[in-house]
């Protein structure tokens, strides 16, 4: 497989239906290069960063949602620079140096070249690199997200101190959680597996918790500290789990809900309790995204890279995020 464009066409990995309506088999294939519509951008890329989200389309999770046709390009998360602009596009001309968060509708991100909405495009300035800011669109807009809107953290420090959990503390959203939460008024209790504390308390978290230990497992503070807000970034557990830890108005976010997890917010809205479990569905900002850059750029926030990984060996990094064992984000690079 081949990097450079020639001929006006681009290799790009994509998703085709098998035999099965529920297999989906990953290829890498060559296609003419995308042409953006008037509110949109093209972008050749430059680096991009897998989520676990894109190996669920694949594997047929969030069907008959995702994949909405076939062939689909997966990948959501991209930097690169714009070659090309929309005719309805303003802020950005060829030649800029961008992030952005292609439409999981449309697909694309794992590709040479890419489109992407003027409105969910960032500006990247030269003090964050292309590998650090791709990871930012969906895990580090997850963190913004359930930190300044479903918690309501201040992060100008501001605002009654909260204490806050963070589960799966070293992965892609929960490193940026950690550090979104330190710029607010707030005492973190993180969760990880033993080879992440140190990198964990680095970031900023004030108490770690090995999830195998008994604590671990019970989401027990060390100080015994009850939690105003968890950032739930694991999977497995049920909210019998939570509920003993929680202040009396704590509410847990789900950043992975599931049918277990929408079930408990409909009985917790039902019976009017004030302790409540929240499922997160991302609704990306292009302000925010750029918030996000802005904090790389004076050095407040950063990625921490798992691996990187050429497009050529695209396999394994998608084999790497199914293991599910990454610390931070795994980056393709182009």
């Amino acid at each position: 497989m081949f990097i450079e464009s020639t001929n006006g066409k681009e290799k790009y990995y994509q998703i085709n239906n098998a035999v099965h309506n529920f297999l989906y088999l990953l290829q890498h294939v060559e296609v003419p290069l995308p042409t953006p519509s008037k509110d949109e951008v093209l972008i050749k890329l430059e680096a991009a960063s897998l989520n676990p989200f894109d190996w669920k389309v694949q594997k047929g999770m969030l069907w008959p949602l995702l994949p909405c046709k076939f062939p689909y390009i997966p990948g959501t998360d991209i930097a690169g620079e714009v070659i090309e602009v929309g005719k309805s596009v303003r802020k950005f001309k060829p030649g800029d140096k961008v992030v952005a968060l292609v439409s999981p509708f449309s697909g694309g991100g794992l590709a040479e070249f890419a489109v992407a909405k003027e409105s969910i495009t960032a500006s990247r300035p030269s003090e964050a690199s292309a590998s650090e800011s791709a990871g930012l669109p969906v895990a580090g807009l997850t963190a913004h997200q359930a930190i300044t809107k479903t918690i309501g953290i201040k992060l100008d420090g501001s605002g009654e101190r909260k204490n806050v959990l963070i589960t799966a503390a070293s992965g892609g959203v929960g490193h940026y959680a950690i550090q979104l939460a330190k710029l607010g008024n707030t005492h973190v209790t993180a969760t990880c597996g033993a080879r992440n504390i140190e990198l964990v308390k680095s970031l900023g978290a004030d108490e770690v918790i090995d999830y195998k230990t008994p604590d671990g497992a019970a989401l027990k503070s060390p100080s015994g500290k009850k939690y105003d807000a968890v950032i739930h970034c694991a999977v497995g557990f049920p909210w019998s789990t939570f509920e003993p830890n929680l202040t009396l108005n704590g509410k847990v976010v789900d950043i992975t809900p599931s049918s277990a997890s929408m079930l408990t917010f409909a009985l917790k809205k039902l019976t009017f309790s004030k302790k409540q479990l929240v499922p997160l569905f991302l609704l990306p900002k292009r302000e925010d995204l750029q918030y996000l850059i802005d904090l790389v750029k004076e050095g407040k926030l950063k990625t921490v890279l798992d691996s990187k990984y050429p497009l050529t060996k695209a396999e394994d990094a998608w084999a790497k995020s199914i293991d599910g064992h990454a610390t931070g984000k795994i980056i393709i690079e182009f």
